[in-house]
């Protein structure tokens, strides 16, 4: 007998849960089974449908604000300082283009127009002449972009005063 009850009283439970979602209403962004605030908030009902509403978190506002120019400037330095900044950065990067474009004149004396001369490891397997071939293509391609990379970073700088 107990076991009767208490499977009716399951029931009865899991019924007052269906019944309570049977009209749900929605406004705007918002869910609710009642009724009158429903009708206040001219809610539409919603047919059909299983409605799962989870609360999310709000996310937590900043004490104080921050001003994103000053933030992102950092510290401020002088204009000499700056200048001898910019100097630096130029000859390292000039000294870079110098460097690469030794490497691309290297690259293209040996690449010899697409026909470098065979290696002795390569005179029976010809596969690894065409592979040293494609490596070499590569690399010549790789160095001109970074040798426009070297040069783009260059343009960007101010120029250097006259003189130096």
């Amino acid at each position: 007998m107990t076991k009767i009850t208490w499977t009716g009283l399951l029931l009865l439970v899991l019924c007052a849960n269906a019944q309570a979602q049977e009209r749900i209403y929605r406004c705007g962004n918002v869910y609710t089974n009642t009724v009158t605030e429903a009708q206040a908030k001219n809610c539409k009902l919603v047919e059909g449908a299983n409605v799962t509403v989870v609360q999310g978190t709000r996310p937590t506002q900043p004490k104080a604000p921050v001003q994103a120019s000053a933030a992102s400037a950092g510290p401020r330095v002088d204009t000499q300082e700056q200048k001898s900044r910019d100097s630096d950065a130029r000859l390292i990067l000039q000294s870079e283009l110098k460097k690469a474009e030794a490497r691309q004149a290297e690259l293209l004396k040996e690449y010899n127009n697409g026909e470098p001369d065979r290696r002795g490891d390569e005179a029976r397997n010809y596969q690894r002449y065409l592979d040293r071939v494609a490596e070499l293509k590569a690399s010549l391609a790789r160095n001109e972009s970074d040798m426009a990379g070297i040069r783009r970073e260059l343009e960007r700088l101010p120029a250097s005063p006259a003189g130096r």
